[in-house]
């Protein structure tokens, strides 16, 4: 389906839409959403070969620069990343679960690949930007050890683009919990 994605997130509509645009126009790939997003926001995720993606990815950033917030390039995504970000991934409510948050959505997008790609993880949620004053979480559930690792993982790449927000990793959720999430 979606071998390679970028993402792109910019500082306002108008600009975001006019990206948009340009990324569509730059290079043979295709848009899998493009969308305003909290608080004020817009994000755009495409697709296409890695190549092609590079280049629509690259010349947004360098185009639209001071619009720019965050934006990555993912080859071989895991297929459990693009089913949570469309919602149609079905997360365990058992074992220990792992939550990461970052204060952009291109960052947990890939800090999201990152973490499952680490252990044997499932991810619970994955919540981009709507709802979360632009921010993005990821609840990944599994064995302790396996959960941790990959928390850590994804928080590192977060972390060094200066994105990260917090992380927890929790062994055991009460009951009250699951049925909250």
């Amino acid at each position: 389906m979606y071998n390679s994605i970028g993402v792109i997130e910019l500082k306002n509509v108008p600009k975001g839409i006019e990206a948009a645009d340009d990324a569509l126009k730059s290079a043979g790939i295709e848009m899998v959403s493009s969308h305003p997003s909290c608080p004020g926001k817009y994000e755009i995720i495409l697709t296409g070969s890695i190549s092609n993606v590079t280049a629509a990815v690259n010349h947004v950033n360098q185009k639209f620069d001071g619009y720019v917030i965050d934006s990555a390039i993912m080859g071989r995504i895991d297929p459990q990343v693009i089913s949570a970000l469309f919602g149609t991934g079905v997360g365990t409510k058992s074992g220990s679960l792992g939550v990461l948050e970052t204060y952009s959505a291109a960052t947990i997008i890939k800090a999201a690949d990152i973490a499952v790609k680490t252990a044997k993880v499932e991810i619970f949620d994955l919540r981009v930007a709507r709802g979360l004053g632009g921010k993005g979480v990821v609840m990944l559930t599994g064995e302790v050890g396996d959960v941790t690792a990959a928390i850590e993982a994804g928080a590192d790449y977060a972390k060094g683009l200066g994105q990260l927000s917090a992380t927890s990793v929790i062994a055991s959720p009460h009951q009250g919990i699951w049925e909250q999430l």
